[in-house]
């Protein structure tokens, strides 16, 4: 079991598996500012932080070049139903997951030709002559592509057994990659594909056993198309708050970068801000890989363009900036009704209130 990773309770074996469930289409239910209190009392909330916290904790102290296990994938499921019974997969403590006996190896890596497909359609679909400088309008014309093939897609990472969860899922995908109206991108597409692997986890597809799999393979390969699209298209950062806020279009990997620097023997905060230790070290951590596509992307003093970025690194030690970003981004994100407005709930992140185990 990866380091750090908490046992489910003992009552989570008696989950019902997730083949009998009844999937849903998910849809928006925060629709006014007091909506809010349902977002939060919710088990989509609770299971939501707990994942992002149990991948957190998954990559702490580790490199993007760690040799990282993936688990084995069961074989004849059905004749070790018992067994499987008492190795629950589970996200977070709060999230009670049985295993469907899909491969998880597989499973990733599936997700990475999935993430590269949609790499190898903006290659397919250039940016189209316009008078505006930003939003091209050649992305409409990849998010169209998308928004067709999607749940052909996601169909090929879910096992057949589990094909009736691939419509609600592949919502959650067609979610995460910006809004083709507004041609913008920003943390609630980013967490729209949290979610997307966070009810992965749910079904069984991924196991906890891989979460540094699921962030230095699949999240790091999602998040170097993200560049690609925002630059190829020049994406408008939605809800952006400039040089107040932590960076225009992403927020989890600074979290879970900082986690992966914490009892660095020599990298500390500070250096983040110095060209000389990112260029050296930027392939190993995904914090300083952030820094350098901001350095690339903005002219002028770091201190200027990137305010909150320069205060934190201030922050003696990365365990406390790893604190700090925790609790930003949920007061930031996960607590602003304009980014938690448009995330949608279904059978998997359900709107209903957190029930006590």
């Amino acid at each position: 079991m990866a380091e750090g990773e908490r046992q489910p309770p003992p009552d989570s074996s008696e989950e019902a598996p997730p083949a009998t469930q009844n999937f849903i289409i998910p849809k928006k239910e925060i629709h006014t500012v007091p909506d809010m209190g349902k977002w939060k009392r919710s088990q989509a909330y609770a299971d939501y932080i707990g994942f992002i916290l149990t991948l957190n904790e998954g990559v702490k102290g580790k490199k993007l070049t760690f040799e990282y296990r993936v688990s084995e994938m069961w074989n004849e499921v059905h004749e070790e139903k018992e067994q499987a019974a008492k190795q629950n997969v589970s996200c977070d403590e709060c999230i009670p997951l049985p295993c469907a006996g899909h491969c998880a190896p597989e499973a990733i890596e599936k997700l990475v030709a999935l993430l590269n497909t949609l790499d190898r359609w903006i290659d397919e679909t250039p940016p189209v002559d316009q008078p505006s400088r930003f939003g091209n309008k050649a992305y409409r014309t990849w998010y169209a592509k998308l928004d067709e093939e999607a749940e052909n897609l996601v169909a090929t990472v879910v096992p057949t057994h589990l094909a009736a969860a691939v419509p609600e899922v592949a919502v959650y995908l067609k979610e995460s990659v910006g809004n083709s109206t507004r041609i913008d991108y920003g943390t609630g597409h980013e967490a729209a594909f949290a979610a997307f692997l966070c009810c992965l986890c749910k079904i069984g597809v991924l196991r906890v056993d891989d979460q540094i799999a699921i962030v230095f393979k699949v999240f790091n390969r999602y998040l170097e198309v993200m560049r690609k699209l925002q630059k190829t298209y020049r994406m408008e950062p939605a809800g952006s708050q400039g040089v107040w806020g932590l960076d225009d279009f992403q927020f989890l990997p600074f979290i879970w970068g900082s986690s992966q620097l914490i009892d660095h023997p020599y990298l500390e905060p500070r250096h983040f801000v110095d060209e000389k230790a990112v260029n050296e070290n930027h392939k190993d951590y995904m914090f300083l890989e952030c820094i350098l596509f901001i350095t690339e992307m903005k002219t002028g003093p770091f201190a200027e363009h990137s305010n909150q970025l320069w205060n934190i690194s201030a922050v003696p030690s990365w365990s406390k900036v790893n604190q700090g970003l925790i609790r930003m981004y949920k007061a930031e994100c996960l607590e602003k009704f304009p980014v938690i407005q448009h995330f949608k709930f279904g059978s998997l992140l359900p709107i209903h209130p957190v029930t006590s185990g």
